[in-house]
């Protein structure tokens, strides 16, 4: 049986592309059985649709006009994520920050795909960020990263990294491309070796 993947996404869904395609392709042994998006106007989820894979919206502002805490999102979310008995569960470009009880219920199968060295920058706007210390003159590279989860954000231990040059000329948007194209490699590149790992 192929191992089971679950994505959880916030945005255009470039990353999960990446990984229906390389699934496509047999470079990853394993299918997505769901995708989670916490918006609803997220494009992954016409993505995931057209690749005939199940999706959910799961929106915290849904909990926080109930009255419902976001403790209470997280423990849902997770218990729909158990439901579907993953190998691996895998954050891309997912942009809330998951709670510890959440983290926990899946260790060492939880990972996480940001655009920054490890131990560079960590938290949102990585590249925005690494763009300004450039154009200060304090930086003259960045990188991606792909990561087990843990509580502490964009800390836990490294699966695959690679360094990316920021070059005389570079535009933010030359970076974001170049960060991009980055991604859509290295991820699926950590998915496969944890699936084969994990045999």
């Amino acid at each position: 049986m192929p191992k089971r993947i679950v994505v959880l996404i916030s945005g255009s869904g470039s990353n999960l592309q990446a990984i229906i395609d390389s699934i496509t392709e047999k470079k990853i042994s394993g299918q997505i059985v769901h995708v989670f998006s916490s918006k609803a106007s997220a494009y992954g989820l016409e993505r995931a649709q057209k690749a005939n894979i199940p999706t959910s919206i799961v929106s915290l502002k849904d909990y926080k006009d109930k009255n419902l805490s976001r403790e209470e999102f997280n423990k849902d979310l997770a218990r729909s994520v158990t439901l579907l008995n993953p190998d691996l569960v895998v954050l891309a470009g997912w942009m809330l920050i998951l709670s510890e009880s959440f983290v926990e219920s899946f260790k060492n199968i939880l990972i996480n795909l940001h655009p920054a060295l490890p131990g560079d920058i960590e938290g949102a706007n990585a590249i925005e960020r690494a763009y300004d210390e450039f154009i200060l003159g304090k930086r003259t590279k960045t990188g991606v990263m792909v990561h087990h989860v843990i509580a502490q954000v964009d800390r836990g231990e490294m699966i695959l990294s690679e360094e990316i040059p920021i070059e005389f000329g570079d535009s933010l948007k030359d970076l974001e491309n170049k960060i991009h194209a980055v991604e859509h490699k290295l991820l699926p590149l950590a998915i496969e070796k944890l699936l084969t790992q994990n045999n």
